[in-house]
């Protein structure tokens, strides 16, 4: 593949991958039920992806940032942004996975200051859409980091093609070649020097 065009689909896929994260992590991931000891009434609330997992809103704000960071940088630089793309497509797929599964505790204390629940029992219902839409961006931005790391080091920069346009304009234009002098020049430039009050048949003597 062209270069240029593998830096074009690195950069979608960090894009599309950080908003896809950005997307997800406002939404709700979990029904949550809170059962607080008698004579206290359950607490029912939802839990957005911000919420039960902090990362993914970070995650998705590195990776947009990644985007235009890999226009700027070159060469090892590249190679940096490549790595820190993967931890947070790993990070975002870890915490989707996570929540799907029901692995993800959530603490009492971070519910709120409601009376009793410090010592209620959490329930948390995760729902599917959205965590798999946060899969979905961990998994775009493993494989665009992948590409930075293994290709990024031979990508064209920002400034190479503004670099070779003003070294191109900075050269010096080559002159036209000088025409012969002839009868007519020699007359206007006759009445040049005496309009200038300089006698021109001095010259024409010394020559």
């Amino acid at each position: 593949m062209n270069p240029r065009r593998e830096l074009t689909a690195a950069v979608l896929l960090c894009a599309v991958a950080g908003g896809l994260a950005l997307s997800a992590g406002g939404q709700s991931w979990a029904a949550v039920t809170v059962t607080r000891p008698a004579p206290l009434p359950p607490v029912d609330t939802a839990l957005t992806g911000s919420a039960l997992a902090p990362l993914v809103p970070a995650a998705g704000l590195l990776l947009l940032a990644a985007a235009v960071a890999l226009f700027a940088v070159r060469s090892w630089g590249r190679v940096v942004v490549g790595v820190l793309v993967v931890a947070a497509g790993v990070a975002l797929g870890t915490a989707a996975v996570r929540t799907l599964t029901g692995t993800l505790t959530v603490d009492p204390a971070d519910l709120g200051s409601q009376i009793g629940l410090d010592r209620a029992e959490v329930v948390v219902d995760p729902s599917v859409g959205w965590p798999v839409l946060a899969l979905l961006a961990g998994v775009l931005g493993v494989l665009g980091g992948l590409l930075v790391v293994l290709r990024g080091r031979g990508w064209p920069g920002l400034g190479q093609r503004y670099q070779r346009t003003g070294a191109e304009t900075g050269r010096a234009a080559p002159r036209a070649p000088r025409r012969p002098e002839t009868a007519e020049d020699r007359h206007q430039a006759a009445w040049k020097a005496l309009d200038g009050g300089t006698d021109p048949t001095v010259d024409d003597a010394e020559r």
